[in-house]
């Protein structure tokens, strides 16, 4: 960012956007890699509700810890999120209306936002990327800082339709 008259302007490389969709294809929340799905405490406690089984449950049978924070765990041979099933020849999640807020930002993640070549490596990930909708640089500025999406009435619906 810099500043010019007294005005912020931003000199992001995505500053005029950048397209996505969502074709449902499940590679966002696929191994092969290891990875960290990080849930917060609100956010556990709405998975279990959505799941009906207690915190507790959901925190010994889903979950574990990594240091001070919390993750999802994954499939130990194919490091999918354990979350992600199978359905009529579909991949699709299992606590998608309330799924956490990394999984809501995907793919405007700080290091696919890092650089072209960063997006266009996740797009060689993800059939989604450079594709549909427009986001304008305010849009993924939104998406990246709603941590507390399940405080916002209207967080559901606007992730809903990526």
């Amino acid at each position: 960012m810099r500043v010019v008259n007294d005005e912020t302007v931003s000199t992001k490389w995505y500053a005029a956007g950048l397209h996505f969709e969502c074709v449902v294809c499940g590679r966002c929340c696929a191994g092969p890699g290891e990875g960290y799905i990080w849930v917060t405490r609100p956010e556990i406690e709405l998975i279990a509700e959505h799941l009906r089984i207690t915190p507790e449950k959901l925190r010994s049978r889903f979950l574990r810890r990594v240091g001070m924070r919390t993750t999802i765990v994954e499939h130990s041979m194919t490091k999918d999120c354990i979350f992600l099933r199978s359905v009529g020849g579909t991949r699709q999640c299992a606590i998608y209306s309330v799924r956490p807020a990394q999984c809501r930002s995907w793919p405007f993640w700080p290091e696919n936002l890092s650089s072209p070549e960063a997006w266009n490596r996740a797009a060689m990930r993800c059939p989604g990327v450079n594709r549909g909708r427009l986001y304008t640089c305010a849009d993924i500025e939104r998406i990246r800082e709603n941590r507390s999406w399940w405080e916002s009435p209207n967080s559901a619906a606007d992730s809903s339709k990526r």
